[in-house]
């Protein structure tokens, strides 16, 4: 098990940044999904690092990296640390908010990436229209703005199942690691805190622009805006293309890992 005496840390100039690296070869980074850690990835990591270099690291203001003090963008986080580490060009694989980190890193820092992977997540532009999602988002901040931490916490986890299931179909010890690593995350940070974040503008528009393969994986059982979101973007990338993994939802990493594994390695291969 990969626990916090395994990380190191990147002294940026806003702090340090926790991540992991191991294995040896070729170097892959899996950047997290939002409100969760590096620890997301536990699945992956050993199946992966018996192949590649593996770096995994915890976003700003995530797991046990520094939280913003002023105004940053994650992609130039991230391009900080590949150079810190000689790790470039690297294949990106992203969940959810990591997709996004990644799509913007290759727009921004190009000569970073050999490759992208995407997982429930198209482009930071992307806004959902559906109405189960809205509820869900709109619930969260609620919960966020009344300091209601387990409030947060159930609409958080509600992601999971999605728009199709119930939280009785999922694993229980998914949603205990989930929950684990957002209780975490989210005590890093106080109600009404300012949001430094500065936002990669014009990322869909330019995605015809990214010159290297692209694989988005999914879950059959996300959202159809979602779906149809990251079929767009594989369309509009030249070296774009799509995989759906049937009976899970926003995190097929952790529902069906030898799968996901299976899809991941295959296409690292064929590279």
């Amino acid at each position: 098990m990969i626990g916090a005496s395994d990380l190191r840390f990147f002294p940026s100039a806003d702090g340090d940044l926790a991540y992991l690296d191991t294995g040896s070869g070729d170097p892959v980074v899996l950047i997290h999904s939002g409100f969760v850690d590096h620890r997301v990835w536990q699945d992956q990591i050993p199946a992966l690092a018996a192949h590649h270099r593996v770096i995994a690291p915890d976003v700003r203001g995530h797991g046990l990296s520094a939280n913003a003090t002023a105004p940053f963008r994650w992609a130039d986080d991230l391009a900080g640390l590949l150079r810190h580490l000689d790790a470039g060009p690297a294949v990106l694989v992203g969940l959810s908010m990591g997709g996004v980190i990644a799509t913007d890193t290759v727009l921004e820092h190009p000569g970073l990436v050999r490759a992208v992977v995407t997982c429930g997540a198209a482009t930071g532009d992307f806004r959902s229209t559906d109405p189960w999602h809205q509820e869900v988002q709109a619930e969260t901040a609620r919960a966020l703005a009344a300091g209601d931490v387990e409030g947060w916490l159930t609409a958080f986890l509600r992601v999971v199942p999605g728009p199709h299931r119930t939280a009785d179909d999922i694993d229980p010890g998914i949603l205990g690691r989930l929950r684990e690593m957002a209780l975490h995350t989210i005590s890093k940070h106080t109600p009404g805190e300012r949001n430094r974040l500065v936002p990669v503008t014009g990322s869909f528009e330019r995605a015809p622009k990214i010159e290297v393969p692209l694989l988005a994986v999914n879950g059959a059982l996300e959202p159809d805006d979602v779906l149809a979101a990251a079929e767009r973007l594989a369309g509009a990338v030249p070296g774009g293309r799509t995989v759906t993994v049937d009976g899970t939802g926003h995190y097929p990493n952790m529902e069906r890992p030898e799968l996901f594994n299976r899809i991941l390695l295959d296409f690292l291969r064929a590279l």
